[in-house]
């Protein structure tokens, strides 16, 4: 910091302290919630705090959060037409989420047709529509 610079600081928050600005902040009295942020590189810190102040979301979570959603009505239907509806948006979600992955494919999140198709062949073949 500038020479002189840090004693204006240290005079304003002394100043504020004795007019009493600092009694009535949130949290006073209570013990400091540090977050672990070794797991971030040191250059982001401070920009994802910011941003978690802000109450901002990096789009892979918020991707992640409207999946857990779209599940969560899929699961509830009974509606077999809304339900494939939903389930188209739900596996186009998924999707979307996986091309925006830069790891291995291992990692991706599997799409939701898989059972669909069983169901479907399955109910196929034991009508004996197939032979």
């Amino acid at each position: 910091m500038l020479p002189g610079f840090e004693k204006i600081i240290e005079e304003r928050i002394q100043k504020a302290l004795r007019n009493g600005e600092f009694d009535n902040l949130p949290g006073a009295g209570k013990p400091l919630i540090i977050e672990d942020d070794r797991h971030i590189p040191e250059d982001l810190r401070l920009a994802y705090k910011v941003l978690k102040n802000a109450d901002c979301l990096p789009p892979e979570i918020e991707l992640k959060k409207e999946i857990q959603r779209t599940e969560d009505l899929l699961s509830g239907m009974s509606d077999t037409a809304e339900k494939y509806r939903v389930l188209k948006k739900l596996n186009f979600l998924i999707m979307k989420l996986n091309t925006m992955r830069t790891g291995p494919v291992v990692f991706d999140i599997p799409q939701h047709y898989m059972e669909k198709i069983t169901d479907r062949m399955e109910s196929t073949y034991s009508s004996g529509k197939r032979k």
